[in-house]
């Protein structure tokens, strides 16, 4: 195992007057240095402008690159509650080593060229884990430590809570902002991950392995898909959970295109928990995407077909029906296509029937609606292009899309997602689950409205037929929504399209 030491990109004091855009836009850039970000003062508009859409450059690749980030294990201060940050003073415990193991066999098929990790035990360990008997050497980065919390590092909560009021207040409720012994742990965490992808994507390897830490791999999420310290605590990390992101060369050179592939996809189930970022959530969205039809494979678009599922996707219906029984559904919506009502259903039924075991029992009700709203599959069809077989690549096919198709789609979507909000707002303070079934572009671009972002981030996201995704909300459906996991495909089993695959070189994500 051989290090890198810290980079002199990584500036540990950022002037107090730094800019930051309004939390409810993305940020499209990152300040790499003391002297940019002293010259920069004028408004996120006028940035924007001038940058262009989220205009972080990243290094030009010759060849599809996949990057697959691992958090570390839960580890002797995770269970104590204790705030770790970047100390070395935790490791992991036996159930960290379990996770740990958990991913190794999730990934041990996979033909990773080498592994970046964090220089901590608690993420040296599980990286240790996890690489198994592989021979390559694992390359431990400063750079990707956790973040630096300064004086809150080894207090338990209620500690910081007691001896820095405020300020602890304010690292809950306003991260970005949150400044600490003369520093903004967040904004310095940022700054950080742009470092880290500079140095991944210039090494000559097309799978890469990364194990790190909960902030460092939100940032680097965030990061490679245009988005600014404001998301921070957006895009849950678990232990041990893992998250897929593609890099595809442009033919002109310059920063690739980038996908995320897949997010926080855990050892254990992703519904089972009630709290995002440490915060309870009684009111969640799940989004389905339904099972394969017997049409699919007749359609120029993917998914747009109109017949009912065949036996794989029935497979996959009864495969998500069996994961959300870990949570009391309240509504399921779908669109009207048969295979949405199909596969929507399938999990009516098998939730109705859960509490029902014994012979005098009531089923208990579950509201189901069709929602033409959540019908796109006739707007995909009006492309011109034949977009047959891209279901299965992951470097952002909406974004192959004629504009006028995208804008349709986009602003249906916006439509579709009010829906699912005025659903999630019923029931008062109760527990409110709501599932929504329709077409992964659908979901890709409601995902995209929850984020506040616009109809080019398309391309940044991808989901699979079968999968999940959730979305919590901690401050219940007029704040904002918690992204929990991304294109969860681990209930399928033998029937999941892998996380990970091998990389030759004619082929492409």
């Amino acid at each position: 195992m051989y290090s890198i030491a810290a980079s002199s990109f990584f500036n540990p004091k950022l002037p107090k007057n730094l800019p930051f855009h309004n939390p409810n836009r993305p940020l499209f850039a990152i300040v790499r240095s003391l002297s940019v970000a002293q010259e920069i003062d004028k408004s996120s508009e006028e940035r924007t402008e001038s940058l262009g859409l989220k205009g972080l450059e990243f290094p030009a690749i010759k060849g599809a690159k996949r990057v697959v980030l691992v958090r570390h294990g839960q580890s002797t201060w995770n269970a104590e509650g204790r705030i770790q940050g970047s100390s070395d003073f935790s490791v992991l415990t036996s159930k960290g080593e379990s996770q740990a193991e958990t991913s190794r066999q999730m990934l041990i098929d996979d033909s990773f060229d080498i592994c970046f990790s964090s220089p901590l035990r608690r993420s040296k360990r599980t990286a240790e884990i996890i690489w198994g008997a592989r021979e390559e050497e694992i390359i431990t980065d400063s750079d990707m430590r956790e973040i630096d919390l300064y004086s809150f590092q080894g207090l338990l909560k209620h500690e910081g809570q007691a001896k820095y009021g405020e300020a602890f207040r304010q690292w809950q409720i306003d991260a970005p902002n949150f400044i600490i012994d003369g520093h903004y742990p967040v904004r310095e965490l940022w700054a950080r991950a742009k470092s880290c992808w500079d140095k991944i994507l210039v090494h000559e390897s097309k799978s890469v392995l990364v194990v790190a830490h909960n902030a460092v791999n939100q940032a680097l999420v965030a990061t490679a898909i245009g988005l600014g310290p404001e998301y921070f605590r957006i895009l849950l990390q678990s232990n041990c959970g893992v998250s897929v992101l593609d890099f595809t060369p442009q033919p002109e050179g310059g920063t690739p295109n980038i996908c995320l592939n897949r997010l926080n996809q855990t050892p254990g189930s992703p519904v089972a928990g009630g709290s995002s970022a440490g915060r309870k959530t009684s009111k969640r969205i799940v989004l389905v995407c339904h099972g394969v039809s017997e049409s699919d494979l007749e359609s120029s678009m993917p998914y747009t077909g109109n017949g009912p599922l065949n036996m794989l996707g029935n497979i996959q219906a009864q495969k998500i029906a069996e994961l959300l029984l870990d949570l009391k559904v309240n509504t399921v919506v779908s669109g009207t296509k048969m295979a949405s009502v199909e596969t929507a259903d399938t999990i009516t039924k098998v939730q109705e029937a859960a509490d029902c075991l014994g012979a005098d029992c009531i089923p208990r009700y579950v509201e189901t609606k069709q929602i033409p709203d959540l019908d796109v599959e006739s707007i995909l069809t009006q492309s011109k292009k034949d977009a047959s077989g891209l279901q299965n690549v992951s470097s952002g096919w909406l974004n192959r899309l004629e504009d006028d198709v995208t804008t349709s789609l986009w602003d249906q979507s916006g439509k579709s997602w009010k829906h699912l909000l005025y659903e999630l707002s019923k029931g008062s303070d109760q527990d409110n689950v709501v599932i929504a079934v329709g077409h992964p572009a659908l979901h890709i671009a409601m995902m995209g409205h929850c984020l506040n972002l616009t109809k080019e981030w398309l391309g940044s996201f991808h989901l699979n037929a079968g999968s999940i995704s959730v979305i919590d909300f901690p401050d219940g459906p007029s704040g904002r929504g918690v992204i929990r996991c991304i294109n969860y495909t681990a209930h399928l089993g033998r029937w999941s399209i892998p996380i990970t695959r091998s990389t030759q070189a004619d082929e492409e994500y």
